[in-house]
């Protein structure tokens, strides 16, 4: 039931074309998966995002365990049945909830620098797994690598993820070693968890650590290939900014199996996505799109977007606009809204305007990641990145 094969391998780069076969129907990739975080797109429905032409999407072991619970999510049938969506799905292992919890912090800090006031609610890290407060309630929960595997089992994604910590930018290279070989250990314990399940019914991604630090990223990506997991993540700190993050993705692509499919974890920017289809990168994930749609933003390409990735529909210059938002997009919002009539729904605070733009988002996502596979075909990349970065 899984497969995952090359189809075409470009000769002038690292870029591919992969056929990823799993029990809920194929992904063609290069491919993008929106994060439905807890067992929801925000601002779509699952029909919706088929409506669009998304091929998978994923959801997070941390808060579904905490809510509805995975003897819940079992006993309805697992997330396919639960939230209505019949295609391929991925769960992550928690890990960047541990790192988020234990810092502090948002999305961009295990990326780059920025933090954030959150409270911590991190008890503790150590061999045994994590250990911290729920967000929810203040109940004490401790997250192992074997329960995170039970948790996912539960959940029943075709893909699922080992347990990791997910080291940030700002410790030093001392951290980021021993961080990295707990990560194996704990590795090593959630392979040694799900080999004891079913066979078929799921499948099973290493992560690789390391930080910015090349010699860490060749030793993780030995393990990683060392050990028969289906398919591989990029993990961790990924630098303090663009430049080095190009690098750090670089140092620790050359390592890996490139048999195995492999995945970038919180990377969706467009020039991002470009750079790691260059490198090798099959999936990709983040909550960008979504996010950025529920604050007015709609993903146009570069000419539209005057040298940026998205225009703000909440902004005084579309008030009497009366275009769609990109007139060569055929989603549903832009055959049928004017830019006028989003920037008034935003203005009037109404929820159309979220959904609206959440489906614009979602298949310029779509239309983006196809036109890159179209591109690799036919060795036009090039071009097809100056049409959506300029």
């Amino acid at each position: 039931m899984f497969k995952f094969e090359i189809t075409f391998q470009s000769p002038s780069s690292k870029a591919r074309l992969g056929r990823l076969s799993t029990p809920h129907g194929v992904v063609e990739t290069p491919a993008f998966i929106f994060c439905a975080t807890k067992a929801a797109i925000k601002g779509a429905t699952a029909q919706d995002m088929r409506r669009e032409k998304t091929q998978i999407i994923l959801a997070n072991t941390y808060h579904l365990m905490l809510q509805p619970g995975p003897d819940l999510m079992a006993k309805m049938g697992g997330l396919h049945r639960f939230m209505g969506w019949d295609g391929p799905m991925l769960t992550d292992s928690g890990g960047f909830q541990i790192f988020s919890l234990g810092h502090g912090s948002v999305a961009e800090e295990v990326k780059g620098r920025r933090g954030s006031s959150r409270p911590k609610s991190l008890l503790n890290i150590n061999e045994e797994g994590a250990t911290f407060k729920s967000y929810l309630d203040g109940k004490k929960h401790t997250l192992t690598p074997e329960r995170s595997i039970q948790v996912q089992r539960a959940l029943g994604a075709d893909l699922i993820v080992v347990l990791d910590e997910c080291t940030p930018f700002h410790v030093d290279k001392s951290y980021t070693e021993k961080s990295m070989y707990l990560s194996h250990r704990w590795a090593q314990r959630s392979l040694a968890e799900f080999q004891k399940g079913p066979e078929g019914i799921q499948e099973l991604y290493g992560i690789t650590q390391g930080g910015v630090y090349p010699d860490l990223r060749k030793t993780s990506a030995d393990f990683v290939n060392s050990l028969p997991f289906f398919g591989h993540a990029v993990g961790g700190s990924l630098g303090a900014d663009k430049t080095q993050m190009k690098e750090v993705v670089e140092m620790a692509m050359e390592p890996l199996d490139p048999a195995r499919p492999v995945h970038l974890l919180g990377i969706g920017g467009v020039s991002d996505i470009f750079y790691g289809v260059e490198q090798g990168i099959d999936t990709f994930d983040c909550v960008h799109p979504t996010r950025l749609a529920r604050h007015g933003g709609a993903l146009v390409p570069a000419a539209l977007g005057e040298g940026r990735e998205h225009i703000n529909l909440r902004n005084a210059q579309f008030r009497e606009d009366q275009r769609p938002i990109d007139e060569t997009c055929e989603c549903q919002t832009c055959r049928t809204l004017s830019r006028s009539y989003l920037h008034h729904l935003l203005k009037a605070g109404e929820l159309l305007a979220m959904h609206a733009l959440t489906l614009h988002n979602v298949h310029f996502m779509n239309r983006l990641l196809e036109g890159i596979r179209h591109a690799i075909a036919a060795g036009t990349l090039e071009e097809e990145q100056k049409k959506w970065v300029g």
